[in-house]
C-alpha cells in the first residue's frame, strides 16, 4: 500500500512540472508575440523644439464689468408702490412707465388745486369788470384818485391770487406725475431694488438700466505699480464666460489709494466686445520682460483633470508629457513646468495621436 501511495505522488510530481512548463512556454510565447506588434507610424504632424521667448512680465488686477451708461433710477414721490411693470433683463425705451405709486393722495392734490383756480379766476373776473366801472367813473370826474388806487390795488391782488393758484396746480400735477417713474433711457433693466407693496422715498434708487455703449472694467492695482501704470497703456482683459483675451486700453487712472488694501483703481476700456456688467475680470498689465517657454494653444491637450502636451524623444516615440501652464496671450501659452529648452512639440495635429505613437520620420541621432 505504501508503494503504491509513493507512485501516485511521483505520478502528480511529473503532471504539475508538465502543467507549469507548457505555462510558461505559452507566456514567453505570448511575450515574443506582442514584442512583435509595432505601432503604425504617423504621418503629417511635425514636432518642433521649444526655445526661450521674450514676454511681457504681467501684473494680473482684479476687477468688475461695468457699462459706459448706467442710469440709476430713484424716485421722486412718497408712496406705496401698486405696480412693478418691468423685471431685471427686460429691455425698455426712453419714457416707459416702469413703477407706479399709489396716487390718491397727489389726485386729491390736483383736484384741490384746479378748484383754487377756478375761484381765483372768477374773483379776477369780478376784479377786472369792478375796475372797469370805476374807470369810466373817474374818468368823468365822479371819483377821487384815492378810490381808484383802492380798486386797481384789488385788481392786481386778484390778478396775482390767479397766478399763485395756476403755479400751485401745476405743482400738484408735476408732483402727481412722479407717481408715474419712467425710464430716462433706453436700455435694460440690469437691476431691481423694490417690489410691489414697498413703500417709496424720494431719492432712493430703485431700478438700475443700462444703455447702449461700450464697457470698462473697473480694477484695483497694488499701490506699487504707481509709476509703471499710465493712462492710454494697453493691456489684456481676461473676462469670465469669454474663451479669448480682450484687448483694452487703460481710460483712467485714480489718483487716491485706498489705506486698507494699498491700492488704487483703474478704469480699462474694452475694445470690440461688450460682456455682461457685473461679470468678474482679470487685467493683465506688462510692466516689464522676461524670458518664458511658449507653446501654441492649441499644441494643449487637456485629458480631463490632466494638462499636457505631446513630444516626441530621440527614438520618434510620441509621449504625453504632463505639464503646468501660466498665463494664455494671443502668443501662446505659458509652460511654467514640464518642459525644457529643445524639447520636441507636437504643435498641431494632436487629436489624431495618443500616447505610445511612433512619428513618421521622428528619430533623431
Amino acid at each position: 500500500m505504501k508503494e503504491w501511495n509513493h507512485r501516485r505522488f511521483i505520478v502528480s510530481c511529473i503532471l504539475t512540472a508538465m502543467i507549469t512548463l507548457a505555462a510558461l512556454t505559452a507566456g514567453c510565447k505570448g511575450n515574443t508575440e506582442k514584442e512583435a506588434v509595432k505601432r503604425p507610424e504617423i504621418a503629417g504632424v511635425k514636432a518642433t523644439p521649444v526655445s526661450l521667448s521674450t514676454v511681457d512680465d504681467v501684473y494680473e488686477a482684479t476687477g468688475t464689468v461695468r457699462s459706459n451708461r448706467t442710469s440709476t433710477v430713484a424716485g421722486r414721490a412718497m408712496g406705496v408702490v401698486t405696480s412693478l411693470l418691468v423685471r431685471e433683463g427686460d429691455t425698455v425705451k426712453a419714457g416707459q412707465i416702469l413703477l407706479i405709486i399709489d396716487d390718491r393722495d397727489a389726485a386729491s392734490r390736483v383736484h384741490a388745486a384746479n378748484m383754487a383756480v377756478e375761484s381765483a379766476k372768477q374773483s379776477k373776473s369780478l376784479a377786472e369788470s369792478t375796475w372797469q366801472r370805476y374807470k369810466n367813473l373817474y374818468d368823468e370826474k365822479a371819483l377821487s384818485r384815492q378810490e381808484m388806487d383802492q380798486i386797481e390795488t384789488q385788481k392786481k391782488v386778484a390778478e396775482s391770487e390767479y397766478e399763485r393758484t395756476v403755479a400751485m396746480a401745476q405743482e400738484a400735477k408735476t408732483y402727481l406725475s412722479f407717481t408715474r417713474v419712467t425710464a430716462p433711457v433706453s436700455g435694460r433693466v440690469t437691476e431691481k431694488r423694490i417690489d410691489a407693496g414697498s413703500m417709496v422715498s424720494p431719492g432712493v434708487p430703485l431700478l438700475v438700466i443700462e444703455g447702449g455703449g461700450g464697457s470698462y472694467v473697473e480694477a484695483s492695482v497694488d499701490a506699487g505699480l504707481g509709476a509703471k501704470v499710465k493712462t492710454g497703456m494697453t493691456v489684456e482683459a481676461v473676462v469670465e464666460t469669454m474663451n479669448q483675451p480682450i484687448v483694452g486700453t487703460i481710460q483712467e487712472v485714480f489718483p487716491s489709494v485706498d489705506p486698507l488694501s494699498r491700492t488704487f483703481t483703474i478704469k480699462v476700456g474694452l475694445k470690440d466686445a461688450r460682456p455682461r456688467s457685473g461679470l468678474f475680470a482679470r487685467i493683465r498689465i506688462p510692466v516689464g520682460k522676461r524670458e518664458a517657454i511658449l507653446v501654441h494653444n492649441q499644441a494643449i491637450v487637456r485629458k480631463g483633470q490632466l494638462t499636457g502636451v505631446y513630444i516626441v524623444d530621440n527614438q520618434g516615440n510620441v509621449i504625453y508629457r504632463l505639464i503646468r501652464t501660466g498665463s494664455t496671450t494671443v502668443q501662446g501659452t505659458e509652460i511654467l513646468s514640464g518642459l525644457t529648452v529643445n524639447d520636441r512639440v507636437i504643435m498641431s495635429g494632436v487629436e489624431q495621436l495618443t500616447d505610445g505613437d511612433v512619428l513618421a520620420g521622428g528619430k533623431t541621432k
